[in-house]
């Protein structure tokens, strides 16, 4: 290859699974014009997370999965030079691709007790798995950001808690199922993006803390992986004055944060990926094409993620970087594909996603992870009302036809409600109807994953429950983040309170006969949770 050619394998762009064939056809020439190294799948250009502020509509296609496939053979099949498919799979593919096998988010895998870590071991494997069934070979996960920060808007449920030792232990599992079947993996959001309050996305988060504080607790991870030979590591779009001569510039443009703390000091020597250069943290900061992309490969990143102009980035780099700092980019990705066997021909969807197989390991998930927080017998009190004609079932922002309630149905019979939106007059119905009953099961099946606008949880729903919690014998689950339980008043007096995390059909059905059975609930809070 040409100098020219090896800085094209450095950009990987965006392509949007459900756009138009005249952008497939731009991704065609891209590949065949630059030799770009990779790209990197979304839904649909209106579910890009930068595009939260508009609201677009986000189309739902049913066979996305069979153009995601369609696309990597046909792309592929136009370069010289194998390409390295890439996606954000979390939780799965089903982060980006409906009808899709999805897993538990990685907060609710930090509940798993210690001796139960093969089963994140056992998730990456089956998202590897998932993965190649598409021809993707290089996961954009998993994160090892710390979650000390219960306001952050955009990490919480997607880290592992916490503990550090724990999200470096779980997250190195997690990477290791996925080697092990031949997909890489990536640690981000270095060098930690737990502890912030604004989205990356749509702006750009600041870090207050001293290099000192960030080698105890949100290094700690990176560090583990370092030692453990991670595949690569994702920069993350947030300032830290202090590493930086007190200046907010992000870490993916910082020469100080890549080139001085990560690879010299941490001695790194791995694939570095920047984040998403379309966020708006640093996406408007340069208004000549290119310049972004030059600065991000100048501060030291290697792979430059959802790159928006590639010929002017090539031409940028060309014309700015030296020999020797290509080729020491080029040689770490060329290494990754060849670990990912691309470079032989391993290119084609391989296999078949099985849903039950999804299922069994999503319900060995829920039968260990679900987190009795208050119980005050909770089956006894519940059988003793049923006996006294005096339980009750309420379901919040899911109907009465929930599995949970299906579940419990031949063995604690008793009268079902729902209020699936907080306006007056349901609220007041369901008051009344709820009059005659001293105990009442809670299922809060919480509508969003992020804490914006408390979860959408409704200040009339959140009142409600607050009534009721202080007037009656309440057995409060949780089916949702567990930071969800800091909006909820009056939560002390709840009778009882068991966090569910998920609200999968196993998850559901795993409460239900603990609830039955009066089983052991396994699984310990991920988070610091206030007001419980």
């Amino acid at each position: 290859m040409t100098l020219k050619q090896k800085i094209g394998q450095f950009f990987f762009p965006a392509v949007f699974i459900n756009d138009t064939e005249e952008n497939m056809q731009e991704i065609e020439r891209l590949i065949k014009e630059h030799n770009i190294g990779g790209l990197t799948f979304f839904h649909s250009r209106a579910s890009a997370a930068t595009n939260y502020e508009t609201k677009k509509k986000i189309e739902i296609n049913d066979y996305s999965f069979e153009r995601l496939k369609e696309l990597i053979v046909r792309f592929q099949k136009c370069t010289t030079t194998p390409l390295l498919m890439s996606i954000d799979a979390e939780w799965g593919l089903a982060m980006r691709v409906e009808k899709t096998p999805q897993y538990p988010y990685a907060i609710t895998l930090g509940a798993l007790p210690e001796s139960e870590i093969n089963l994140v071991y056992e998730i990456g494997k089956q998202i590897g798995l998932d993965l190649k069934s598409a021809g993707i070979h290089y996961n954009l996960a998993p994160l090892a950001d710390i979650n000390n920060n219960p306001n952050n808007p955009v990490i919480g449920y997607r880290s592992f808690g916490q503990n550090k030792e724990k999200v470096a232990r779980f997250a190195l599992e997690y990477l290791c199922g996925m080697n092990d079947v031949g997909v890489l993996g990536c640690l981000k959001h270095f060098p930690g993006h737990g502890n912030t309050s604004v989205d990356s996305h749509l702006g750009l988060p600041v870090l207050e803390e001293t290099l000192e504080q960030l080698l105890e607790n949100e290094l700690v991870p990176f560090i583990k992986g370092i030692e453990n030979n991670v595949d690569s590591i994702m920069i993350g779009h947030l300032a830290v004055p202090a590493l930086n001569d007190g200046k907010n510039t992000s870490a993916t443009l910082s020469k100080p944060i890549i080139e001085d703390l990560l690879r010299k000091q941490l001695g790194y020597d791995g694939l570095v990926i920047s984040d998403a250069l379309n966020m708006h943290s640093v996406s408007k900061l340069y208004k000549k094409k290119g310049q972004l992309e030059w600065e991000a490969f100048n501060a030291g990143n290697d792979v430059l993620c959802f790159a928006e102009n590639v010929a002017e980035g090539i031409q940028e780099i060309l014309k700015n970087a030296t020999s020797e700092r290509i080729e020491a980019s080029f040689n770490r990705l060329w290494k990754l594909k060849q670990k990912a066997g691309i470079l032989t021909g391993n290119t084609e969807p391989i296999g078949n996603f099985n849903f039950e197989t999804t299922s069994v390991l999503n319900r060995k998930i829920a039968d260990n992870c679900i987190t009795k927080i208050k119980d005050n017998d909770n089956s006894v009190t519940v059988f003793d009302a049923k006996n006294r004609d005096q339980l009750a079932k309420l379901s919040l922002y899911k109907n009465v036809e929930n599995v949970f309630f299906k579940t419990l149905s031949s063995s604690l019979p008793s009268p079902e409600f729902a209020l699936e939106k907080g306006d007056e007059n349901s609220i007041e119905k369901l008051e009344k109807d709820l009059s005659d009953f001293d105990t009442i099961i809670v299922s809060l099946f919480v509508p969003k994953a992020k804490p914006l606008n408390n979860f959408d949880m409704e200040e009339s729903v959140l009142q409600f429950l607050a009534k009721l919690i202080i007037s009656k014998k309440c057995i409060l689950y949780v089916f949702g983040n567990p930071y969800a339980l800091q909006v909820i008043p009056n939560l002390k007096s709840a009778t009882g309170i068991i966090q569910v995390y998920q609200d999968f059909i196993e998850f559901q059905e795993s409460v239900a006969k603990q609830l039955l059975e009066n089983l052991e609930c396994k699984g310990a809070l991920p988070v610091l949770v206030k007001g419980i």
